[in-house]
């Protein structure tokens, strides 16, 4: 009796498994657009890859895709051309330390700022704050760097000006590699901080308002508030915006890294250089399609890593903030 009952139960269940109703269909058709989107402009795309492995060369008379089949392999000649290369070491320790750098950064003002609007009583100004934070996001590098240019430009910079009308001698900016870590850094957390503020303090203003007002009869002060409430409340979209951060530690901000540097002249290379600086002048240069998309494999390939790497450290540590 038991194990007809059982096989009964085994039965309903595969047919349930396999039944197709009519929200099935309408979820599908809601999700067949993103789907379409992803395998021709995510997905297909991936076919590109196998150009880091051979030597391309546009065939004469022949197309892309029949140039890439009738190019020789080259195995890994192209990452073992870019990874002993002279300036791996500079490219990779430059990407690598501007972007933590941009990560501690834009995870603790944006957070402090978030915290200090959210505290305003008035809704004029703290929508005026908001506002004027967020607006340098939606500027392009190429507008920022024409300001940028108006600020240090060798001669009739504002810099230099107040710097000769107090007696000083002007500065030559974009010759001195010495200031640039610093104007970078700058420029990165000043475009930048608006708009991972306004996530934050969207996660800040869907926290239950009772909480707070528990703390306030029990005499807790602003910055108690913030450290015993707001802090560990918005901790998962803290740690979520850090692995999705993480995930871009070897890709670089190319507008800031080349518009800002006007291009990095010759003096600001070793300042200014990364993999992706790296990877658009070797084009520029006419240099080999496949040594440049074996870089670029690397970078996509390094990325995925520390994602996975830094979201299982979390899952032991916090399993619900987790991402994967």
């Amino acid at each position: 009796m038991k194990n007809e009952t059982a096989a009964v139960a085994t039965e309903v269940k595969k047919r349930r498994k396999f039944t197709w109703t009519r929200d099935d269909s309408e979820l599908a058709l809601l999700g067949l657009p993103a789907t379409i989107w992803f395998a021709v402009f995510a997905y297909l795309p991936m076919f590109g890859l196998i150009i880091a492995f051979k030597d391309f060369k546009l065939q004469p008379g022949k197309g892309f895709l029949a140039s890439l089949f009738a190019s020789d392999w080259a195995g890994f000649k192209n990452f073992n051309y870019f990874l002993t290369s002279n300036t791996f070491g500079m490219l990779l320790r430059n990407t690598l330390v501007y972007n933590v750098i941009f990560i501690i950064l834009n995870l603790l003002i944006p957070v402090t700022l978030a915290i200090v609007i959210n505290q305003l009583y008035s809704k004029i100004a703290s929508k005026v704050y908001q506002t004027l934070m967020f607006f340098p996001y939606f500027m392009s590098w190429v507008v920022v760097s024409y300001f940028v240019y108006a600020f240090l430009s060798p001669d009739g910079g504002l810099f230099n000006l107040i710097i000769e009308s107090t007696g000083g001698e002007g500065v030559m900016w974009y010759s001195q590699p010495k200031y640039w870590p610093f104007i970078l850094v700058f420029m990165s957390t000043w475009k930048g901080m608006g708009y991972n503020m306004v996530v934050y303090l969207a996660s800040i203003t869907g926290i239950d308002t009772s909480l707070y007002e528990a703390a306030i009869l029990d005499g807790a002060t602003k910055w108690q508030q913030a450290w015993y409430i707001t802090i560990p409340t918005i901790r998962p979209m803290i740690i979520m915006m850090f692995i999705l951060n993480i995930g871009h530690i070897f890709y670089s901000d190319f507008g800031l890294f080349y518009q800002v540097t006007q291009h990095i002249p010759k003096p600001l290379e070793g300042v200014a250089s990364t993999f992706d600086t790296y990877i658009y002048q070797a084009l520029m240069s006419n240099a080999s399609i496949g040594r440049t998309a074996a870089a670029g494999l690397f970078q996509s390939v390094c990325c995925c890593i520390t994602v996975l790497i830094t979201n299982a450290i979390v899952s032991k540590l916090d399993p619900d903030s987790a991402i994967i």
